[in-house]
């Protein structure tokens, strides 16, 4: 199915026409885990007008209690996807409602709020998202290794020959990718080992989060049928580079990228507009705080390294700054009237990565923030009183600080919205804060070998 339906009518001959018999009814939590119901086909007409009941409390963390009423997935008709690799079964990307009334706790609804917001204003935000994987099973012992285990060069990326070993799986994808209409235009081998990236084309930002849950689901799935382990953790090994979901994101309007100007018009060289740096701007000013939504998981610090790392190149920038295309810069420019975002990574809820960019860089927007200067510099190799000299500052080393820094700011409170309870931010504060409590009260094998003995 190459044309996605424009309504409900569309939605039932599709169903029809292509013999599809279920339907899951899919939404999010706050960590971006999908959670379905499958519903007979022959239910359709009841799931499009009353959608599918959830205990919410018992789905994850969106803001119920066990005392709480149903939370309701309605199906986003547009959103119809089906499942290549069982095509008699189709997905409806849900916006939660309860009682009747728009969930603020959804974060598919929370990035439809920003994006109205932005809309009354005539704009649209436009995103491409590069999703990384590892390619693992279980070993006999239970430990996990690569899946394949000819994947040993000390510099794997772009291998030819592990591609090949890995053709059967990535061209499967590839061709999924592509039969649901959002063209896979490049597949390749990551630069660690077991590490692979499988681009679609951009598109506005609600359909590239909803493709962004569908496409980790899909990998997950299909690993799943050959006895493998797909995951978008963003740093399993400490040995090699970590997955990254790098966000590339312009604004459009009236049909035309706003980000976008001749090089040779644009003092800088970059070919982006004077909105474009004041949007850069404000990304830079809330970097430390929206690091938080972008990079949410306790794990996700040992992916942002400041300098050089001890895992070849970290690919994840954690200075605050901007530059021409130079991947040791946290915003790069690739080309003229994008901006790419490298700070986000594989275990991101897309919606709420949005929501944050969203709400960081219109803040640069409405205050008139400059960008500064670009740089150019080698981000990794440069030391701490060279980057201070250039007035570099750097992101939170880990989740706990990154919330302190989200917890004061205005920008990201207004722009997550609100809930019955308060702001959104200190309920994700709240559970993250929980999350990373939870990983401090760890005893690793690292501490016991360290510390053992040694005293």
């Amino acid at each position: 199915m190459t044309e996605p339906p424009k309504n409900e009518d569309d939605v039932r001959r599709i169903v029809k026409d292509q013999g599809i018999e279920f339907l899951f009814a899919q939404f999010v939590d706050m960590h971006g885990k999908p959670n379905a119901k499958l519903v007979p086909a022959h239910h359709i007409d009841d799931l499009l007008s009353e959608g599918a009941g959830f205990a919410g409390f018992a789905a994850g963390d969106i803001g119920q209690g066990p005392d709480d009423p149903d939370l309701i997935a309605v199906p986003d008709p547009t959103t119809l996807t089906i499942l290549p690799w069982r095509p008699t079964v189709a997905r409806f990307a849900c916006d939660v409602t309860v009682e009747g009334e728009p969930w603020p706790y959804c974060p598919r609804t929370i990035l439809r709020n920003a994006i109205a917001r932005i809309g009354a204003e005539g704009y649209e935000l436009k995103v491409g998202a590069e999703l990384e994987y590892f390619l693992l099973r279980r070993g006999a012992d239970g430990q996990l290794e690569l899946a394949d285990p000819l994947d040993t060069l000390e510099q794997p990326c772009y291998d030819m020959r592990a591609l090949t070993r890995n053709l059967d799986f990535v061209s499967e994808v590839s061709h999924a990718v592509t039969g649901l209409g959002w063209d896979n235009y490049a597949t390749d081998h990551e630069d660690a080992n077991g590490q692979f990236e499988q681009n679609f084309q951009y598109a506005d930002a609600l359909t590239t989060c909803d493709r962004a849950v569908f496409f980790r689901y899909m990998v997950e799935s299909l690993a799943q049928q050959r006895g493998l382990i797909a995951t978008f953790m963003p740093k399993p090994f400490a040995h090699l580079t970590g997955n990254g979901c790098h966000f590339h994101i312009s604004l459009w309007k009236d049909g035309e990228n706003v980000f976008d100007r001749a090089t040779d018009e644009d003092p800088r060289g970059l070919g982006l507009s004077e909105l474009a740096y004041n949007f850069i701007g404000g990304l830079k000013a809330n970097a430390k705080a929206y690091i938080a939504v972008t990079a949410p998981t306790v794990n996700s610090y040992k992916r942002l390294v400041v300098g050089a790392p001890t895992s070849g190149s970290t690919w994840a920038p954690a200075s605050i700054s901007y530059g021409y295309n130079n991947r040791s810069q946290m915003l790069r420019i690739p080309a003229a009237g994008r901006i790419e975002d490298r700070t986000v990574d594989g275990s991101c809820n897309p919606y709420l990565a949005a929501t944050a960019m969203i709400a960081a860089g219109f803040d640069g927007i409405e205050r008139g923030l400059e960008a500064g200067d670009p740089n150019s510099a080698n981000l990794y190799t440069m030391s701490a009183a060279d980057r201070e000299a250039a007035g570099i500052d750097v992101l939170p080393s880990n989740l706990l600080d990154a919330t302190r820094e989200l917890e004061g700011n205005a920008a990201l409170r207004a722009g997550l919205g609100q809930t019955p309870d308060g702001d959104y931010v200190d309920y994700f504060i709240k559970i993250k804060r929980r999350e990373a409590q939870a990983a401090h009260e760890q005893i690793t094998p690292w501490e016991l070998e360290r510390y053992l003995q040694l005293f």
